[in-house]
């Protein structure tokens, strides 16, 4: 390569100022190269270079002090010196001169790596002058307004000092680095296109310095909630540093790398990469441990639920007794570990039949109808899992349900409808329901226990979609001979029932579920002699009068018995 300045170069003042100038008469030579469409990807690539090298004079000439300067007139010559055959080179693709294309391709490779060296070494210059600098430990935040290139400035300056710092300036440095990628996703942008920051993260990961290893494990986690970024940190070789800091990191690292390795593994994506760095192995461990806290676990359950997406390792897991675990953690006290076990035998049951066998083989719907006792002090949201899970093993299987109705369920369910706060109620509504459609067994056991009684109280609730539930699972329990009798035994009930029909307060939908109930009561004669009773029989008369089919048929089973001088009498009074 040649040594001797362009005319263009050489006319330029000296010092700072004409390297400034060389390296903007070089930008503006290469985006005309890039134009050409020759080498169009090397050209890129220097003219990117040629900013990152403009930002690094920039840098020390913002922290320089008086006239001397960092910066040495050797150094400055040798820049000028590259940027000279860079020129070169931009002129002769130009000029379409230049011998052979292979070639062409080699000195700009040569080139590419020259300009790397410059960068580095202004950034090494930068970096010795903020420590000789006692008053620049911390380069300032940039405010809420900052423009971009204030924002690219803050993090070229953190990056120098993780390239050079000692290990103080470098853990001050990713604690800056986190702060501002946590507090704007624009900085996660920045740091991302910022090339050297990722690789540089990915390498702390292994750092023996603890505080620097959490620093890094935080602003991964931080860039992989940006989804879009996930596959540049995959794509850093970041898997197996997580991994290892799942292994051997503080409990606050491992929190971090569980993190991070839940986003980056969404959908089972990298999940043989996590299997084939032992990431498996290392999650159940943390699973089985009692010496991790909640939130770790939970994370690992996480972790482990997006790899069951792939066969082979739900497979895997199986064999080395995930689900035994898994159970196992259903005892925990802990809300997070519950609904994070509980989310991933789901998953498990999805994944294959024969999951779900061995969850019921192994006591899995005892479990969780532990986890729906009301002395257990955790929250409606876990009970509302367990119920799913439930629901989920007994799909298919009548030795299930026979296992849910021996195992003191109803039970739980009638004391949180009986005691339960709104939400469990809800919850406990909807598990009645569930029990009268799994078997006529099942409705008079509930009968038997005294669930009609409850269930009245919530004809006349708010929400619609209660008094719906309600409606419903009286209409299938009062189907059944027994309740029935039970149900008309105390006037209040069919009463209530009859009342809510008053055509000016009740609307057509609530009407409906509140027919169904009549309709079965009318089915037997102490149900007929309690509605003809109950004061209300005018609400039916009216919806028959308004061509109500229920109601009308209703009317035409009291009018054809025994009853019919009394509901005429009623009828027509």
């Amino acid at each position: 390569m040649g040594q001797q300045n362009s005319p263009e170069l050489s006319s330029l003042p000296a010092g700072k100022s004409r390297l400034r100038q060389a390296i903007e008469l070089s930008y503006t030579i290469i985006s005309l190269s890039y134009s050409i469409k020759v080498f169009t990807v090397k050209w890129q690539m220097i003219r990117n270079k040629l900013q990152d090298l403009l930002s690094g004079l920039t840098d020390i000439e913002n922290h320089d002090s008086g006239e001397e300067s960092a910066l040495s007139g050797g150094h400055i010559q040798a820049i000028i010196d590259t940027l000279f055959v860079c020129n070169e080179f931009g002129i002769k693709c130009i000029e379409l001169k230049f011998s052979g294309k292979l070639l062409m391709q080699s000195d700009l490779s040569i080139l590419v790596s020259k300009i790397d060296d410059h960068i580095k070494c202004l950034s090494e210059i930068y970096i010795v002058g903020l420590l000789t600098n006692s008053n620049a430990i911390v380069v300032q935040k940039p405010g809420a307004m900052a423009s971009r290139d204030d924002m690219k400035f803050f993090v070229n300056d953190i990056l120098s000092r993780l390239k050079i710092g000692d290990a103080l300036m470098k853990k001050q440095a990713l604690i800056a680095l986190n702060d501002v990628i946590q507090e704007d996703e624009k900085y996660v942008k920045i740091c991302v296109e910022t090339d050297g920051i990722v690789s540089i993260l990915v390498n702390f990961l292994d750092s023996e310095v603890i505080e620097i290893r959490d620093e890094a494990a935080k602003g991964v986690c931080l860039i992989s909630e940006v989804e879009v970024y996930r596959g540049v940190l995959a794509g850093a070789g970041i898997i197996a540093p997580l991994i290892r800091v799942l292994e051997c990191g503080s409990e606050v690292g491992k929190e971090c790398a569980a993190r991070c390795l839940m986003k980056v593994t969404e959908n089972s994506d990298n999940s043989w990469s996590v299997s084939a760095h032992g990431g498996v192995s290392v999650l159940l461990k943390i699973v089985k441990s009692d010496g991790c806290g909640g939130e770790l676990v939970g994370l690992a359950c996480g972790v482990l639920k997006n790899l069951a997406g792939v066969e082979e390792i739900n497979k895997f897991m199986v064999e080395e007794g995930a689900i035994l675990d898994f159970l196992g953690l259903l005892k925990s006290k802990d809300d997070i570990v519950l609904l994070s076990s509980m989310d991933y035998l789901q998953t498990m049951v999805s994944m294959d039949e024969s999951n779900r066998d061995l969850i019921v083989r192994e006591g899995g719907i005892c479990v969780l109808i532990h986890v729906f006792d009301p002395k257990l002090l955790i929250s409606s949201k876990a009970r509302e899992m367990a119920f799913r899970g439930i629901k989920t093993l007994c799909l298919k299987s009548e030795s299930s349900l026979n296992i849910v109705m021996n195992s003191g369920f109803i039970n739980h369910v009638l004391y949180f409808l009986r005691y339960g706060e709104v939400s469990i109620q809800e919850l406990a509504l909807k598990a009645s329901f569930w029990l009268c459609e799994t078997s006529e067994e099942a409705q008079k056991a509930m009968g038997d226990a005294g669930f009609m009684a409850e269930l009245v109280k919530f004809l006349d609730a708010k929400s619609f979609e209660v008094r719906e539930m309600a409606a419903l699972t009286l209409s299938i329990m009062v189907s059944v001979p027994r309740n029935r009798k039970r149900f008309v035994q105390n006037p209040q009930n069919v009463g209530l029932v009859v009342q809510l029909l008053d055509q000016d307060e009740a609307n057509s939908d609530d009407r409906k579920v509140l027919l169904s109930i009549i309709t079965s009561l009318v089915s037997s004669n102490s149900g007929r002699r309690s509605i003809v009773n109950s004061g209300y029989l005018r609400n039916i008369e009216k919806l028959a009068a308004a061509e109500v089919s229920d109601a009308k048929k209703i009317v035409r089973k009291l009018s054809s018995n025994k009853f019919t001088s009394i509901f005429s009498g009623i009828w027509h009074s």
